[in-house]
């Protein structure tokens, strides 16, 4: 068996093979979810029965991928559910210790039993990732003891939190107190279980404040390093879709590199001639180069652009969903229910302090401009798809749009 470096030389020079395994690795463990799309299914997998999931692959700063997945449990409750069954009656104790010992079960978050430390086999020397744990060469009455001895290495080197120099990247230096960004750390623990008698929400005991959260049968199958969180409030449930949303949208192109980028395109288009370019060829050429410029500073991983052209997914989902233009509903929300709150902080700028407008050799190109800005403040839903359908005298109607559409669901 390769060592850990040469196996690390090994990914970096077969993107692909890499890119094919996630794929394997990602499609057996939704498998062993045990989701059922025909809903019949009563035994389900390693977290019960699955009634949705949904997984966004990502690519980390080393290249490799990884996937960010919520899972859906059938039966289980949303947050206010849960407070209010948890508060039912003065303090539901049934059910309250009834999601304690499943989540308990199912969420681990200490490190497992060491076992004989002197146990060797032969492949105690490698690094416990590289495995698929103790060989079946080892002797039945060493076996359990192998077994013990492997999850524990598996799960210190998988879960176990070191602190080095990113932990601190948002410190603010001298003087400020210096916390994990992971919030992870030797004094964040909890001894029991316990529901808040006032608000509902739940906390999972912590027993060893550097070890990551994780399943023991995800961890010992899948030998990677892992992270599971139950959302049992709605503030959790704010926090993590803001996550996951600011995560899955942020840019790599760092900002500072797209300013750069963008200053070059226009630099290399300052010169023209107004006798051969017209004011509008001019400006779809700007755009153009501004986006092969920015375009052309994006980084991608090896095995991200061996994932594409293989045609593996980017996303792994049990259900379709349809696509929403989110202006035209901030729009129609803004306007029924306006926040002025939101607009306190907004500077406005006094009217002597504006400059003047600059003559423009192409006053028309802003006055559409100005036109079609003036147009969507006034009516945000005007940007909305719109579909169309065909009336009885062939002509096509504009029949709704989506704004419009859940308007009327009710």
């Amino acid at each position: 068996m390769r060592n850990r470096p040469d196996q690390s030389i090994l990914i970096a020079q077969e993107p692909a093979v890499a890119a094919r395994f996630f794929n394997i690795y990602i499609k057996a463990f939704i498998a062993a979810l045990g989701y059922d799309p025909t809903h019949l299914d009563t035994e389900g997998g390693i977290l019960g029965v699955v009634s949705a999931y949904y997984g966004c692959v990502e690519a980390q700063g080393r290249g490799t991928l990884h996937c960010h997945m919520m899972i859906w449990v059938e039966g289980g409750l949303n947050p206010n559910e849960i407070k209010e069954r948890a508060l039912e009656n003065g303090g539901n104790v049934d059910f309250q210790q009834r999601l304690m010992a499943f989540l308990e079960d199912t969420i681990c978050n200490s490190l497992p039993p060491e076992g004989d430390p002197n146990l060797a086999t032969p492949l105690s020397q490698y690094h416990p990732c590289a495995t698929r744990g103790p060989p079946p060469s080892v002797a039945p009455e060493d076996k359990e003891a192998a077994n013990t001895h492997d999850f524990h290495c598996l799960a210190k080197s998988c879960q176990y939190h070191v602190h080095t120099r990113t932990c601190y990247k948002y410190w603010k230096g001298p003087g400020y107190e210096k916390e994990c960004r992971f919030d992870l750390d030797e004094s964040n623990t909890r001894p029991v279980s316990v529901f808040d008698p006032v608000t509902g929400v739940f906390e999972l005991r912590c027993l060893e404040g550097l070890v990551n959260s994780f399943n023991e049968t995800m961890l010992e199958t899948l030998r990677c390093n892992m992270d599971i969180k139950f959302i049992s409030s709605g503030t959790a449930a704010k926090a993590v879709m803001y996550y996951i949303t600011n995560y899955i949208t942020k840019s790599q192109l760092q900002a500072h590199v797209a300013y750069a980028a963008l200053e070059l395109a226009a630099t290399k288009l300052g010169g023209f001639d107004p006798d051969v370019d017209e004011f509008s060829n001019r400006a779809r050429r700007l755009l153009q180069k501004c986006a092969h410029a920015m375009t052309a500073q994006q980084e991608l991983s090896g095995q991200q652009v061996a994932s594409y052209i293989m045609g593996f997914e980017d996303h792994f989902t049990s259900h379709k969903y349809v696509n929403v233009y989110w202006p035209s509903f901030e729009g129609f929300i803004n306007a029924e229910r306006p926040s002025p709150e939101c607009y306190k902080s907004r500077h406005v700028v006094p009217e002597s302090e504006i400059d003047p407008p600059v003559e423009s050799e192409h006053p028309e190109g802003h006055a559409m401009i100005e036109d079609l800005v003036e147009e969507f403040v006034e009516d945000p839903g005007a940007a909305d798809d719109v579909t169309l359908s065909v009336g009885k005298d062939g002509k096509f109607v504009a029949s709704a749009n989506q704004t419009a559409d859940y308007q009327q669901r009710g």
